[in-house]
């Protein structure tokens, strides 16, 4: 039970990372430049943000899937 709950976690979470990751570069969706404007000199910390929840989360779970899968 536990192991096919990890291994669906794992499934979502790279959904959700890959979705992420794709909404962050396509240029039409998120706006940089209104970023960059609203932000001032903190605009660097939206690709920690950025890191932290698109490819991170798509790595952690390829590597439960790979684990409990």
């Amino acid at each position: 039970m536990g192991n096919l709950f990890l291994f669906v976690l794992g499934i979502i979470l790279v959904v959700t990372g890959s979705a992420i990751t794709v909404l962050f570069w396509v240029p039409k969706l998120v706006d940089r430049n209104r970023l960059k404007g609203v932000l001032g000199s903190r605009y660097p910390l939206i690709y920690l943000v950025y890191f932290a929840n698109g490819p991170i989360l798509a790595i952690l779970g390829l590597l439960m899937i790979k684990k409990f899968g």
